[in-house]
C-alpha cells in the first residue's frame, strides 16, 4: 500500500460528525464503494439486486478502509470554471474563475436520497445518527424529498425526529412536494409530526404547501390531524388562496405532480371543494389585500372562479392596487388565451361585477386587443358606449388585421346606437341584475332567450 493510500485511511478513520469543520471529499469514497460493489457479485445494478449489491459493497468497504459511519463529505469542489461572456450576458470575452463550491453530506444522507434501503439499514445499525445534519438536511428530509417511503419508515423506527427543522427551516413534512410523497406523509404523521410548524423564512405549514402544489390527499391527510385550515403565512396568504395561487394552468395528466388521471383544473378544484368542506375562509386578504378570489380570476380559472362565487366570495373586492377580480382577470385575458379569459369575464359580469369605468375602457381595450372575445364581453356589459377614432389609433394594425371582422364590427358602430335587440338584452340584465344567473337553471327559459338574461359573445356587434 503506498503512502498516499495510507494518509487516505488515516484521514478517513480521524474524522468524526462532532467535527463539522473537518470533512472528506466523496470522489474517492464513491470510486472506492463502485469498486467494491463490482467485486461484490456485480450486483449494482438496478433493482432489488442492486440494492443488495450497494449494501454489501458498503459493508466490504467500511472494514476495509475504517470510514465513520457519521462521517461528513464535502462534494462541492475547488476548481477553474469556464464561465462564458457574450454581449448577450454583458461581455465579449470568456473567463476561467476560481470558484470554491461546499456541500456536505453523509453516507446516511446519500442513502436516504437514493433509495438503498439495506445501505441505509446497515449505517443505522452501526451507529449512525439519524438525525445528524449534513449540509443543512437530515436523511429524513433527503427521504421526504425524494419520496422515499422505505427509507422514511426505516429512519422513524430508529429514532429520526420527524418534526426536526432543516438548516433553512423546514420539516420533513414541508418537503412532501409530490404525489409520490403521500406515503412518507402518512408515515410522519404516524409517528407523531407536528401539522402546524411554520416554516421560518415564509411562514408556512404543510397544509400551505400542499395546498400550492394541488396535493389534495395530502391536505385532506393534515386536516384529518388537525391541521389549521385557516392558517396564515408570513405574508398573510391563508391555504385556500395558496391554493388558488397554485393553480396556474391546465398542465394535463401528465404532469408530475397532478394525482392520478386528474387534470391541473380538476386537481385544484377538489382540493378547494375539500378545504371549503373543512371551514376554510372565503375572504380572508393577505397583506395585499387579495382573497382566493383574485388569484383564481387572475390566473383565468373558470370553475375555480365559480365554486368561490357558490360559497359567497366578495365579487367586488379590492386590493391595495384598487383591483377587483375583474380587472385581475382582464390583466391576463392576452397572456392564457387557451384558457378561455372571456368565459371568466362572462362569469363575474353575470354574478354582478362592478364594470369598468366607461373613460378607463379604451386603456382596457388596448391591453386585452389580441383577445376580441374578452373585448366584445366586456363591450357588451354596457348599454352605449362612444366608439371614437382613438379606438382605432390604439389597436396595434396586426391584430386588427388578424381579427379583422370583430374590429370592423366594433369601428363600424362610431358615434353610432346600439341596436334595439342589444338594448333590449341591456334592460333586462339591468332589471334583473346580479339575479341573471340564478333565473336561467331556475326558468324553462328556451336557450335562445337566455342570451336576454345572461352575458354571452354576440358574434358581430350590432
Amino acid at each position: 500500500m503506498d503512502r498516499r493510500c495510507r494518509e487516505r485511511q488515516a484521514m478517513l478513520r480521524t474524522v468524526h460528525s462532532e467535527d463539522l469543520s473537518s470533512t472528506v471529499r466523496l470522489d474517492y469514497c464513491r470510486d472506492r464503494l463502485e469498486e467494491h460493489a463490482h467485486e461484490a457479485g456485480r450486483g449494482v445494478a438496478a433493482g432489488r439486486g442492486g440494492g443488495r449489491g450497494r449494501g454489501k459493497a458498503l459493508r466490504t468497504l467500511l472494514k476495509r478502509n475504517y470510514v465513520d459511519v457519521n462521517v461528513l463529505y464535502d462534494i462541492g469542489h475547488d476548481e477553474l470554471e469556464w464561465h462564458s461572456r457574450t454581449v448577450a450576458n454583458f461581455g465579449h470575452s470568456g473567463l476561467w474563475s476560481l470558484e470554491y463550491k461546499r456541500e456536505l453530506t453523509s453516507p446516511l444522507c446519500i442513502a436516504a436520497a437514493q433509495g438503498y434501503t439495506e445501505c441505509l439499514r446497515y449505517l443505522l445499525e452501526h451507529g449512525a445518527r439519524p438525525n445528524l445534519t449534513a449540509g443543512g438536511k437530515s436523511a429524513l428530509h433527503e427521504a421526504c424529498e425524494n419520496g422515499n417511503h422505505d427509507c422514511t419508515e426505516l429512519l422513524l423506527e430508529h429514532g429520526a425526529s420527524p418534526s426536526l427543522l432543516s438548516e433553512d427551516g423546514y420539516t420533513p413534512l414541508h418537503l412532501c412536494k409530490t404525489p409520490q410523497s403521500l406515503r412518507c406523509a402518512k408515515i410522519l404523521v404516524r409517528h407523531g409530526a407536528m401539522v402546524d410548524v411554520s416554516s421560518e423564512d415564509e411562514g408556512e405549514t404543510p397544509l400551505h404547501v400542499a395546498a400550492r402544489h394541488g396535493l389534495r390527499h395530502h391536505a385532506q391527510l393534515y386536516l384529518r390531524y388537525g391541521a389549521e385550515v385557516n392558517a396564515r403565512s408570513a405574508s398573510g396568504e391563508t391555504v385556500l388562496g395558496a391554493a388558488c395561487a397554485g393553480a396556474q394552468g391546465p398542465q394535463g395528466p401528465a404532469d408530475q405532480n397532478n394525482e392520478g388521471d386528474e387534470s391541473d383544473e380538476d386537481v385544484y378544484l377538489e382540493l378547494c371543494r375539500v378545504l371549503l368542506a373543512y371551514g376554510a375562509n372565503i375572504d380572508t386578504v393577505d397583506d395585499e389585500r387579495r382573497t382566493p378570489l383574485h388569484w383564481a380570476a387572475r390566473n383565468v380559472q373558470r370553475p375555480l372562479v365559480e365554486l368561490l362565487l357558490e360559497h359567497g366570495a366578495d365579487i367586488n373586492s379590492l386590493d391595495y392596487n384598487g383591483g377587483t377580480p375583474l380587472s385581475s382577470a382582464l390583466q391576463n385575458a392576452v397572456m392564457k388565451p387557451q384558457m378561455q379569459p372571456h368565459l371568466v369575464v362572462q362569469t363575474l359580469l353575470n354574478h354582478g361585477s362592478i364594470k369598468m369605468w366607461p373613460l378607463a375602457l379604451l386603456k382596457v381595450l388596448t391591453a386585452c386587443a389580441a383577445a376580441p372575445k374578452t373585448v366584445e364581453i366586456l363591450f357588451n356589459s354596457y348599454t352605449q358606449i362612444i366608439v371614437t377614432y382613438k379606438w382605432l389609433d390604439a389597436i396595434p394594425e396586426e391584430i386588427v388585421q388578424e381579427h379583422q371582422a370583430f374590429y370592423e364590427s366594433l369601428f363600424a358602430l362610431e358615434c353610432k346606437p346600439r341596436g334595439l335587440q342589444h338594448l333590449c338584452r341591456s334592460a333586462l340584465r339591468k332589471h334583473f341584475g346580479k339575479r341573471c344567473h340564478l333565473l336561467v337553471p331556475r326558468l324553462p327559459i328556451p336557450k335562445s332567450l337566455q342570451r336576454y338574461l345572461l352575458l354571452e359573445p354576440e358574434g358581430i356587434l350590432c
